[in-house]
């Protein structure tokens, strides 16, 4: 296996940094198409990073359409060139309402997978996450208060227990934090619409994704 060597990493985000150094590296052919990158130890050792970042930094170079990971044999290169822009970077281009209407889409079909797959450990998930939603918005602390909102919501995506729609959902609910705190200025909403969680919250405690469904759809709507 070749060694390439690179310079330390900005502390930034570890794992896009990765990411970054490792498709310049297939674009400017130091690994060709269906050559095996090193093994996560390896990675590891080249980049000083933990395994997370690691398995982080290929899931978003697969994204990008550079490599294919292959279950008990490895990551290889797919393209030198990939699909172009990374879809994290389309996102922050996108506008508010575009990408809140994507977000109010995930959102309804998160909820109907979660009522069906979600595990007891998932449940405790939300149900922390939703007590801290409340005691932020009483609080009024508008910040705390949207990321207890997207922690909430991510856990039901965890919960539907497909790793796509989850990592969709995160990735387009990061991007509009920043917008929620600009749009919103208090936390009212977050008070008014608090039942409408717990209605939610208790349908995917039952295992019923038609009623998941519905406050889900509920929820979108009280917040177009």
């Amino acid at each position: 296996m070749m060694n390439v060597t690179t310079s330390p990493l900005k502390r930034l985000s570890l794992a896009e940094e990765v990411a970054n150094r490792l498709q310049e590296q297939i674009v400017s052919g130091s690994y060709k198409v269906d050559q095996q990158l090193p093994t996560e130890p390896e990675l590891m050792s080249q980049f000083a990073v933990g395994r997370s970042s690691i398995r982080e930094a290929v899931k978003l170079l697969a994204h990008r359409g550079l490599v294919r990971v292959q279950q008990g044999l490895g990551t290889f290169v797919l393209s030198q060139t990939g699909t172009g822009e990374p879809l994290s970077q389309r996102l922050q281009r996108a506008e508010f309402k575009d990408l809140n209407e994507v977000r109010y889409l995930l959102e309804v079909k998160i909820a109907e997978k979660a009522a069906i797959h979600r595990s007891n450990k998932d449940i405790e998930r939300m149900k922390g996450f939703l007590k801290k939603r409340y005691e932020y918005a009483s609080n009024n602390q508008l910040e705390a208060c949207i990321q207890a909102d997207i922690n909430f919501h991510n856990a039901i995506a965890e919960a539907g227990k497909n790793e796509i729609m989850r990592d969709l959902y995160k990735t387009v609910a990061e991007q509009l934090k920043q917008s929620f705190i600009i749009r919103y200025g208090n936390t009212e909403v977050f008070l008014t619409t608090q039942h409408f969680h717990d209605g939610l919250l208790q349908s995917i405690i039952d295992k019923d994704p038609k009623k998941a469904l519905i406050w889900a759809t509920k929820i979108s709507n009280k917040n177009q």
